[in-house]
């Protein structure tokens, strides 16, 4: 019998078995399609291909290190192109790839899911760091 990890129930629907030796891998792929620069990348090219200066104005607050590292992750993972055009000045792009296409709809379902959800979000985040407040405050 082949050792596998997961069963059940996700979303209505039956999830899948991963054989266990498969997980390591699929944490990796998920810690790289999960982190935050990436998917905001991922996003910000979504009307297309862009330059490496048009990128990083679509995703505020990444420094030039951490975009061309990201860039360099997905770019190894299959995600991202990266196009260098024989100009003068030359010209890089990064687009998408058909492969992150299926990707991006699910990123795009998860930014609009925190869209309209944040307000709310923020409430209870307001409502624990008081309670943390008064909890401190009583144990004084």
């Amino acid at each position: 019998m082949e050792n596998t990890v997961g069963s059940g129930t996700v979303a209505g629907r039956e999830s899948c078995t991963v054989p266990a030796e498969h997980m390591e891998y699929i944490r990796q792929v998920l810690d790289r399609v999960g982190d935050k620069w990436s998917l905001l990348i991922i996003v910000g090219l979504e009307d297309g291909p862009l330059r490496y200066t048009d990128l990083q104005r679509n995703v505020p607050g990444i420094s030039q290190r951490m975009l061309s590292l990201t860039l360099r992750q997905l770019q190894e993972d299959g995600l991202v192109t990266r196009t260098a055009y024989a100009e003068v000045p030359p010209r890089v792009e990064y687009a998408l790839t058909p492969l992150s296409r299926g990707l991006h709809e699910i990123v795009k379902q998860l930014f609009g899911w925190a869209a309209d959800h944040h307000e709310e979000i923020r409430a209870h985040r307001a409502r624990a760091a008081a309670a943390d407040t008064g909890d401190a405050a009583a144990s004084r």
